[in-house]
């Protein structure tokens, strides 16, 4: 765990302030989610759908308005949800954000002030990375 520091507790802020935002009619759990990203901030919440499939986590979010803006580097996402203690990203946001920086800051709060602060590589060690499609396409060069 890292210390927090005082532009963590800003982005956290945005993640705060965006959850009242998200759709959840079905689970009822809000999540907002903030990227810092070339100097920017993009924000994100969840929306549900009926088709649970098509459910679109905040973090996801907040990294596909990035990503629209232009910025390919993301240094850190904070992600704010309605559980009491910090609400830790799903495994298939870290998948996402891994693609970004497999280093970034995360920043975790819920409706507590307890706060947790990791490096994304420790919340999703040994991530799949491009390397191993790399990899692939050396292996079938040498066959």
């Amino acid at each position: 765990m890292r210390n927090l520091t005082q532009p963590d507790l800003a982005l956290l802020a945005f993640a705060r302030e965006v959850k009242r935002n998200a759709y959840a009619p079905y689970s009822e759990f809000r999540v907002g989610a903030a990227v810092y990203a070339s100097g920017e901030i993009f924000q994100g919440v969840n929306v549900e759908n009926a088709a649970y499939g098509s459910t679109l986590c905040a973090e996801r979010g907040a990294l596909m308005a990035a990503v629209a803006a232009g910025c390919k580097e993301i240094d850190a996402v904070a992600v704010v949800g309605d559980s009491e203690s910090p609400t830790v990203p799903c495994g298939a946001c870290r998948q996402a954000l891994t693609e970004f920086n497999p280093q970034m800051r995360v920043i975790m709060g819920g409706r507590s002030d307890e706060v947790l602060v990791m490096g994304l590589d420790e919340l999703l060690p040994e991530a799949f990375v491009r390397g191993y499609l790399d990899q692939d396409e050396e292996q079938g060069d040498e066959a």
